[in-house]
């Protein structure tokens, strides 16, 4: 790993506010003399050569596409990105190549690489003049016989340090990487069950009939959700409890922690005037409100004790032990809503840099909040090095194949992702969506805005419960994955071109991915079908169900659970 130096970097970037930050220099192969520098009115250009075969994965949560080769990609922070242009609620700067090495741009801007492009004395492969037909092929990224060019533009900046880091494979590059930054997530055992959150609007009784019903039909769970209801205003926020839905909520919640539960609120980090905090943190918030309420400037520790000490005193003190942190996306690109770009902070942050660092300055406070209570709690973006965050990332949107894209993609980048469960059209439908959420990092049913518990129209309870005490029976391995991620880098989940980045096979694959130490998981997207193609790396396999064996290679796979194969020899 080295670090390169190019202009005059800016100051306030992620590794400014990693706390867990840890850069030691190793020989390289790059040089400086690979790279060209220049700045120009609108900001900073990057620029070096890449074998026209490099394969390029990244960028943090990405739904739409795995290899980025050709392509522009753009790190910008948007609460639900329409299409493939590199927007995402947690878009990272760092990303990984086939050809043993990757990159991170300590940076907080929209920064756009371009993962590709040809310059004149670029050579075309393809000098046929046969006439494109078809949008394809019209459009398609154009071979070249010779090396191409990487382009990464940072705007506004007149420099920037990029990290080169070098591995044996790309599970080696992304954990030198999530070693960097403090370390993975240590989470305890308990937060890898099941998380069940209520609809938004229960008051304690509704919420406790939940939890009763679990107790009594044997349905495994052991963390209840509270969501908007449980404030006496949600957007923007109070983080005082609604009095009317929930009289008494440390009776409630002593009852819940007596039937084994542990409870985590919902909320977001935009302040409502009535807030006990907002005159507080009002020195030290954004010159633009959201819903009303202050942005705090969470990169200031006198904001973040503020808020966190809040939350200390009379959340966390009562029992609470976990929190969705939601709307931290937000960009002026979904209808406004959030503050804007040209905001300017108290630190002397803009709008567009606190987007990128939001996420992680939020988790960053809450981790106060919760006064060194063990947690693994879910948020709504994260950015550059925030591995060491015990947050899980989720989503609003509810496409499958974006979901499954995004649970293959999460591994490159030091972030967690679950494809939350909120509904189902179907039995089949909701039961093949539980599957996956089972072999994830998180598993999560977000009811928020069901009436009633999600399974109970298709009087499925027990194929639920088969599904869930599968999720039961991996705690003990996920929380062994998880501690390797700690101490190693290693994330529990990987594409397969991670470990197996020598093999070609594995360059194109983003529908199945490795979970833990040696499991393999290709989910189907297709809820009316029992059969997909599957492909396994080089090694023995065996199904994860039956133990039947399985050579390496692609077949068809039917089957009524998910496909799981555990490796038996590498």
């Amino acid at each position: 790993m080295k670090k390169f130096t190019f202009g005059t970097p800016e100051q306030k970037v992620p590794s400014a506010y990693c706390d867990g930050f840890n850069y030691t220099e190793t020989d390289c192969l790059f040089s400086e003399s690979d790279f060209s520098f220049k700045t120009t009115q609108k900001g900073s250009v990057l620029e070096f050569s890449i074998a026209p075969d490099t394969k390029i994965f990244g960028f943090g949560l990405q739904l739409y596409s795995f290899d980025h080769y050709g392509k522009k990609v753009t790190v910008r922070c948007n609460a639900d990105a329409p299409r493939d242009t590199g927007d995402s609620h947690a878009p990272v700067p760092f990303f990984v190549t086939n050809k043993g090495w990757g990159m991170y741009f300590d940076t907080a801007r929209y920064a756009e690489f371009y993962c590709g492009v040809m310059k004149p004395e670029n050579g075309m492969s393809d000098k046929s003049d046969e006439i494109k037909l078809t949008t394809e092929e019209l459009y398609a990224v154009r071979k070249s016989a010779d090396d191409v060019t990487f382009s990464a533009f940072i705007p506004v900046s007149r420099g920037i340090d990029v990290y080169v880091i070098e591995g044996k494979n790309i599970t080696d590059i992304v954990s030198q990487y999530n070693m960097m930054s403090g370390g993975g997530c240590s989470v305890p055992e308990w937060a890898l069950g099941v998380l069940y959150r209520c609809n938004g609007g229960y008051n304690d009784e509704q919420i406790l009939e939940v939890a009763e019903y679990m107790r009594e039909n044997g349905v495994p769970c052991d963390i209840l959700g509270l969501e908007p209801g449980w404030h006496t205003h949600a957007y923007s926020c109070t983080y005082v409890w609604n009095k009317q839905r929930f009289p008494q909520p440390k009776k409630l919640v002593d009852r819940l922690i007596d039937m084994g539960y542990h409870i985590n609120l919902w909320e977001h980090a935009f302040v409502h005037p009535d807030s006990p905090i907002y005159n507080a943190l009002l020195p030290y918030s954004a010159d633009y409100c959201v819903w009303g309420g202050l942005v705090p400037d969470f990169s200031l520790p006198e904001a973040r004790e503020i808020f966190a000490g809040y939350h200390k005193e009379n959340l966390t003190s009562m029992g609470i032990d976990g929190f969705k942190a939601d709307e931290c996306d937000g960009s002026d690109y979904t209808g406004g809503w959030t503050f804007p770009n040209h905001t300017q902070f108290p630190s002397g942050l803009d709008g567009e840099q606190y987007h990128s660092l939001f996420g992680a300055l939020y988790a960053k406070t809450m981790m106060q909040g919760l006064d060194k209570k063990p947690t693994m709690s879910e948020i709504r973006s994260m950015g550059a090095l925030g591995a060491s965050y015990p947050f899980v990332l989720y989503s609003d949107l509810s496409n499958i194949t974006a979901f499954l894209t995004g649970v293959v993609n999460s591994g490159f980048s030091g972030i967690l992702w679950t494809p939350e469960v909120r509904d189902g059209a179907t039995k089949k439908e909701l039961i093949r969506r539980l599957q996956m959420v089972t072999f994830s990092v998180q598993c999560l049913i977000n009811a928020w805005s069901c009436p009633e518990i999600p399974w109970l129209k298709f009087n499925c309870v027990d194929e639920v419960k088969q599904v869930l005490s599968i999720r039961k029976a991996l705690v003990p391995e996920l929380k062994k994955a998880f501690d390797r991620y700690k101490e190693t880098g290693v994330p529990p989940v990987r594409a397969l071109v991670m470990d197996y980045t020598d093999d070609e096979n594995t360059y194109n694959i983003c529908d199945e991915y490795l979970f833990c130490e040696d499991m393999l998981v290709a989910p189907f997207t297709d809820f009316e079908s029992d059969t997909r193609e599957i492909y396994l790396p080089e090694g023995e396999w065996e199904d994860f169900f039956t133990g039947e064996k399985y050579k390496s290679g692609r077949f068809s796979f039917t089957s009524e659970n998910i496909p799981v194969f555990r490796r038996t020899l590498r």
